[in-house]
């Protein structure tokens, strides 16, 4: 699902063999995930990036367009669009499975999993506000210093076009930084688990808000449930309870689950059940 989204982003292939960027009426449509406006691909709005810009600018057709569109991601999928949908998740996830050691999740981790709040508040509302007020520019102030994600996706896919070396001459400061931190967080996803999705991702941060009303996501049996812990030890997050603000819906848990009380549902219809997580378990260890 993950790589399905990612192609589906970025669907705009003449983006990728011309180096441009792609313009039209697609890119007034905020996509659920993480993937950046500035990709070749890319035929659709980064909703994080949107929010900033309507915050800047204080127009209220975009920014009530903006925020409703967020909300609707949020009360319908909340985070399992950080689960199912995001491309830079899917790289992470790609990175992690490189054989080395892994850092388990911990008391850090968890009290890491707030700073994303912190850059949500200050970097993606705070800051474009009144840079806004102040200058009267739009400054997405998150995507301009921090974003791997438009780092990689934008700026890399870019640069790597022989039509755009020009650009090469436009490079300061700013982007070396951001250079720095893609580094930093590609390093970061192999030895940790979507450490960007965990502790940065302000994304992932106002989907996490709508967690307990979602409609989509993995949920708990009580009848079933016999509170033995085994599915918060085996979820990769740093969740203290199957559905709160940092699951990605990732059903991890499922797996792990002996009294199959959990499931992914949409509303009270079972997207995925405990047997067929069970049955693709036990196929997949024949196999072996």
């Amino acid at each position: 699902m993950q790589l399905y989204s990612a192609v589906l982003y970025n669907a705009n292939v003449k983006g990728f063999v011309r180096g441009n960027i792609y313009t039209g009426s697609g890119k007034k449509v905020c996509v659920p995930g993480l993937n950046c406006y500035s990709c070749p691909g890319a035929i659709g709005a980064c909703p994080l990036g949107s929010l900033q810009n309507s915050l800047a600018t204080m127009s209220r057709g975009s920014l009530f367009y903006v925020v409703g569109t967020l909300m609707l991601f949020g009360l319908i999928l909340g985070r399992t669009i950080c689960g199912w949908l995001c491309p830079f998740g899917l790289i992470q996830e790609l990175l992690n499975k490189l054989p080395t050691r892994k850092i388990v999740k911990n008391r850090v981790t968890r009290c890491l999993s707030y700073l994303k709040y912190v850059l949500l508040v200050v970097l993606v509302i705070a800051v474009p506000v009144l840079m806004g007020l102040i200058t009267g520019l739009p400054v997405p102030a998150f995507c301009k210093y921090i974003c791997p994600a438009g780092t990689l996706e934008g700026a890399g896919a870019l640069l790597a076009h022989p039509a755009n070396k020009n650009l090469f001459k436009m490079l300061g400061a700013v982007f070396a930084n951001k250079v720095t931190i893609l580094v930093l967080f590609v390093i970061a996803a192999v030895f940790c688990r979507r450490a960007f999705c965990r502790f940065i991702c302000p994304l992932g941060a106002i989907y996490g808000l709508f967690s307990r009303v979602a409609i989509i996501g993995v949920k708990v049996d009580e009848g079933k449930c016999t509170h033995c812990g085994a599915c918060v030890r085996a979820c990769p997050m740093d969740i203290h309870t199957v559905g709160d603000r940092e699951c990605v819906h990732c059903t991890a848990c499922m797996k792990v689950c002996h009294e199959k009380a959990i499931a992914l549902k949409a509303g009270k219809i079972t997207l995925m059940g405990p047997e067929i997580v069970q049955k693709d378990v036990s196929m997949t260890k024949n196999v072996v």
